[in-house]
């Protein structure tokens, strides 16, 4: 597996990311998973060379945290760089912006301090550590709603918890560029991480740019388009759940996405390698200050995704991909 670095901090990570949301089990997360399964898929991960693995409170409230607790029992912490985050919580005497209300509970938007010393706590707790590598913020509340919280008081609560040795780095996910500058002024901000799929390259524009120039990692989630891009679905494939109301998983622009994977069949034949395998190489393809994150549920899986980063994607092949992606695009 080729290796970054991430953001400024020195610290090697893998190119590809492992994401735990669906390990994390629950109806609105995909289902639970055997335990033993998704422990052992962890513990596997750095043999596969994947060492950057990425959780959050609010996936499963709390249960990916305590399942990569459970498999971080049999490894060695140093062999991982593990990211969580804060600022989606359930906590009822806290609050905050209202946000997805998942198996009845409700989830709030909270980004003040108090909030965010007692999520980091629990985090640890949950994870079964002393530091985590990369503390994240996952979500803003909405400017001048009443829990909305300045940028620089949430900083400072980060560059806290950083003297502290809680937390090596900073990074934010979900923000916009005036979100990410922000940022930037009050501390070192190491890795942004957004949705990015050849589908879906609105952080081209202004996003990429800045973190190039100010050498912030990017970390691209939902490469696979939820599973779109994996060339696996049938072509009267009907979205289910959080698809329904997707872009691609509209019927026209679906069977459109379909027919531009049809025509990279050749480069699959050239590559030797799957559709889903070019899509998360081309992400890569992009610049080496991009990571991938991507979502496993068994060691066949990291496998299989481990080869999209060693694709070595010639430029012609990376453009006509573009090329072919935009022609569809009529948005």
């Amino acid at each position: 597996m080729k290796t970054m670095k991430l953001g400024k901090t020195g610290i090697d990570i893998s190119r590809i990311g492992l994401g735990t949301w669906s390990i994390g089990g629950g109806s609105a997360w995909g289902g639970d998973h055997d335990l033993q399964t998704v422990v052992d898929t962890i513990r596997e991960a750095p043999k596969c060379g994947v060492n950057l693995i990425d959780t959050a409170p609010g996936y499963n409230f709390g249960n990916s945290e305590k399942i990569l607790g459970k498999a971080l029992e049999g490894m060695n912490r140093e062999d991982v760089v593990i990211i969580t985050k804060c600022g989606v919580t359930w906590d009822q005497e806290m609050k905050g912006d209202m946000f997805n209300v998942v198996n009845g509970i409700q989830l709030y938007k909270n980004l003040n301090s108090a909030s965010v010393k007692k999520e980091i706590e629990a985090s640890l707790e949950r994870l079964g550590t002393d530091y985590v590598d990369v503390y994240m913020t996952h979500w803003q509340a909405i400017e001048g709603s009443e829990y909305y919280v300045p940028i620089q008081k949430t900083m400072d609560v980060l560059n806290d918890l950083k003297a502290q040795g809680k937390i090596k780095a900073i990074g934010a996910a979900n923000v916009d560029i005036n979100q990410i500058e922000e940022y930037l002024k009050w501390g070192q901000l190491d890795i942004v991480q957004a949705k990015y799929s050849i589908l879906d390259r609105g952080i081209e524009k202004d996003i990429i740019p800045c973190c190039r120039e100010n050498g912030v990692t990017i970390q691209a989630y939902s490469p696979l388009e939820m599973g779109l891009l994996s060339g696996t679905f049938p072509r009267d494939y009907k979205p289910v759940g959080a698809q329904i109301p997707k872009k691609w998983f509209q019927p026209d622009n679906m069977q459109a996405a379909m027919d531009m994977m049809d025509k990279w069949k050749p480069l699959c034949e050239k590559y030797n390698c799957t559709v889903a395998n070019l899509a998360l190489g081309w992400i890569l393809a992009q610049g080496d200050f991009l990571n991938l994150l991507s979502g496993s549920t068994t060691v066949e899986q990291i496998e299989e995704n481990v080869k999209s980063a060693e694709l070595e994607l010639e430029a012609a092949d990376v453009a006509y991909m573009r090329e072919l992606a935009e022609a569809i695009d009529k948005e």
